[in-house]
């Protein structure tokens, strides 16, 4: 029988691996394509993978049947379940991986792309720069169709250039850039806002005008510490939420 193949990963020494582990199998799992096989390989396959312990593979895989995403049978393996989706709390270590598996659990639409001139607002992140590619997506629950969130990608024409639109119908921005444009994302800085609505994320969201709504605005850097991505996402406020859980320990 065919099995799912999951997506590499580099592992961060200072971070748990089984969490690492989990997380990047998690966001393999809600990005995966809906032709997608839904057995996943053995234990010791996975471990081999990731370059893990069997131990480690199975604590990750225990915390993703805890979230509800595989369905484990006894002599018969490991299984993505066929409603397997976003809503469930991430939380949050420091992982690039992470932030992947977080926005992968939506249904993606690009609604449109070009260049646009850099937001005064947002000109600290890019200095010497005139005008930027922007990417607007709507996202929605992969099981009830509804809006989620909206999110406008403010990227440097550069890296832009190397990024396939359509990819981002399929992909977070974040995973994009790391593994089609090339990009050493070395650091991400969230800031999180409550505001009200306006009329056009209203209309995008399908809430009424002036609803309660999550704003996360995040800036990705390069290697070299330089902000190749602005992000500027609203949230439904009944639709998502953070869980932040700070390990003391690195070990496994």
């Amino acid at each position: 029988m065919t099995v799912f193949a999951p997506d590499s990963l580099e592992l961060n020494r200072k971070l748990p691996l089984w969490y690492q582990v989990s997380q990047s199998l998690r966001a393999s799992i809600l990005g995966r394509s809906s032709e997608a096989p839904l057995r996943l390989p053995t234990e010791e396959q996975l471990a081999a993978h990731y370059g893990v312990s069997v131990l480690t593979m199975r604590q990750a895989l225990k915390e993703l049947e805890l979230e509800g995403l595989i369905t484990r049978q006894r002599r018969r393996g490991t299984f993505i379940r066929p409603t397997a989706g976003g809503g469930t709390p991430v939380r949050l270590l420091g992982s690039v991986d992470t932030i992947v598996a977080q926005q992968s659990g939506e249904v993606t639409t690009l609604l449109d792309h070009g260049p646009v001139p850099v937001p005064a607002e947002l000109a600290e992140y890019f200095p010497g720069v005139a005008e930027v590619v922007r990417f607007r997506r709507l996202r929605r629950d992969r099981a009830t169709g509804e809006a989620a969130n909206c999110a406008e990608n403010l990227v440097r024409p550069e890296v832009a250039d190397r990024i396939d639109p359509a990819a981002l119908e399929r992909w977070p921005m974040t995973k994009v850039l790391r593994d089609i444009a090339g990009v050493t994302v070395s650091r991400i800085a969230n800031t999180v806002q409550a505001r009200l609505a306006d009329p056009p994320v209203a209309q995008l969201l399908g809430v009424p005008l002036l609803s309660p709504i999550l704003h996360i605005t995040g800036v990705e850097y390069d290697g070299q510490g330089q902000a190749v991505d602005v992000a500027r996402i609203h949230y439904r406020g009944d639709r998502f939420s953070f869980a932040v859980s700070m390990d003391a320990s690195p070990d496994e």
